[in-house]
């Protein structure tokens, strides 16, 4: 969801440009800042950034460059020289002398002397300032898939990782079962009780099929196949996957918890560590 996306439209001697930056976030996070002539397009700009933005915290910033010097003050030329003369006979009246500089500071001062022109948005200016923002969303956009390409490729490499790593499960666990058949029946021979042989291999085969861990291997491989699968396929895959990595860390951790043996949970450790930096990615993607 990180990018950067600039939009530029010419109207006039105005030059419009918008510029949006967009950081990870779970929702749409959109702090839009305009000069205030444009505040009555808000509304428009703001559900067009929602349609396309979709997630992410997003500063949007709308400025104008003008190539020509333009004021909205306006100065009453007539009522100043109308206040200029009444002050001056005033002063002239009460014998008091006074420069005719203060005079005028006086006179500018006064109500209505000088005026404020409210600026008006014309449709064309306001239709620019909405394509202007569509380019810097079709920026954004290229930008983000670009990037996306590069995260989804990284996924899929830590995802092959990990299946790497449930395929060296496979020597360790076969060594497992005889290694805990033969721990249990040296602490039993230590103890030197007598026991039902019939009745500890039951309890033998259960305490192994307990300590099994192929339905996990197993789910582990559909789930990886089906992260792949929604990478290639879909838009907006990232709460999609980012689901599918809860499930992969289920198994995962259902096989460190039967493990029982030391380079199996070694092999466990090494996929939560790609596992951790896949979610890390997954928030990166839409």
């Amino acid at each position: 969801m990180t990018g950067f996306g600039r939009g530029e439209a010419t109207i006039g001697a105005k030059r419009l440009i918008v510029e949006i930056r967009t950081l990870n976030s779970k929702q749409l996070d959109l702090n839009l800042r305009m000069p205030a002539i444009y505040r009555a397009l808000e509304g428009e700009i703001r559900s067009l950034l929602q349609q396309r933005l979709q997630r992410g915290k997003a500063d949007v910033f709308v400025t104008v460059e003008s190539q020509q010097v333009e004021s909205p003050a306006h100065v009453n030329s007539k009522l100043f020289a109308e206040y200029v003369s009444q002050i001056a006979n005033a002063l002239n009246a009460a014998d008091m002398e006074i420069s005719y500089d203060s005079i005028a500071q006086m006179a500018m001062r006064m109500p209505e002397v000088i005026s404020t022109e409210v600026e008006r948005l014309s449709d064309e200016e306001g239709a620019a300032v909405k394509e202007a923002v569509r380019t810097a969303c079709d920026a954004l956009d290229a930008f983000r898939e670009q990037e996306g390409k590069i995260l989804i490729a990284d996924l899929l490499q830590r995802i092959d990782l990990i299946e790497g790593y449930k395929e060296e499960v496979i020597p360790f666990e076969e060594q497992r079962v005889a290694t805990i058949r033969t721990r249990i029946l040296d602490h039993i021979q230590k103890l030197g009780v007598e026991v039902d042989s019939s009745r500890l291999e039951q309890e033998l085969i259960f305490y192994i099929e307990k300590l099994d861990i192929t339905e996990e291997k197993v789910r582990l491989k559909n789930h990886c196949n089906y992260f792949r699968e929604v990478a290639a396929s879909e838009e907006g895959v990232g709460r999609k996957l980012g689901f599918i990595a809860q499930e992969l860390g289920r198994e995962i951790n259902t096989m460190g918890s039967k493990a029982n043996e030391t380079n199996i949970q070694i092999l466990v450790v090494k996929m939560k560590d790609e596992l951790e930096k896949i979610k890390e990615q997954v928030l990166n993607i839409l």
